[in-house]
């Protein structure tokens, strides 16, 4: 990547990083025609969090060019129940937009990435080491000449444990 490139990232607007399905795969076989490592997760990230954030970080350092795969709000409580998301997929995707190791962020409906990564083929896929046990899109990473990388996990963050001790608190106040 050159300087310019990094130049134009660092001051556009992050609505320009929020691409959908078709426009995101098109940006994919352009990144591959200029031999830049794409590297993709995935999540909720409900309530943005330091944990959070080290993850990001830490999957943009295995490439060129980091892409979220963002649940939406239907996926989310399909998946986690009718009181999740707290925070809308439009406000997540702005925040994730918003960090600089984050180049793109897509939303997907489903309750697992593995058609949007068969649609994308990153090189590298990135996944908490908890989820070691299962990685959605793994066999079509792999099947592309593509790697799985699993990162550590930030102890004692996660929004679960968030949500938990807000609710804590305001049970406290109300004593």
């Amino acid at each position: 990547m050159n300087g310019q490139d990094v130049a134009e990232r660092s001051v556009r607007n992050p609505d320009s990083k929020l691409l959908g399905w078709g426009e995101m795969k098109a940006e994919c076989q352009r990144l591959r025609e200029t031999n830049q490592t794409v590297v993709f997760t995935n999540g909720t990230f409900d309530i943005l969090h330091a944990g959070h954030t080290t993850y990001l970080d830490q999957a943009r350092r295995l490439g060129d060019v980091l892409i979220v795969g963002l649940n939406s709000d239907s996926s989310i409580r399909s998946i986690k129940g009718k009181n999740r998301p707290i925070i809308n997929e439009v406000q997540r995707c702005r925040m994730l937009a918003a960090l600089e190791c984050v180049d793109y962020v897509v939303l997907f409906d489903e309750d697992e990435p593995r058609d949007l990564i068969s649609a994308l083929l990153p090189d590298v896929l990135v996944k908490a080491e908890d989820w070691s046990h299962y990685v959605s899109g793994r066999d079509v990473v792999e099947a592309n000449g593509g790697q799985v990388v699993w990162a550590p996990l930030v102890k004692g963050l996660s929004t679960s444990g968030i949500i938990k001790k807000i609710l804590a608190v305001f049970r406290e106040d109300k004593g």
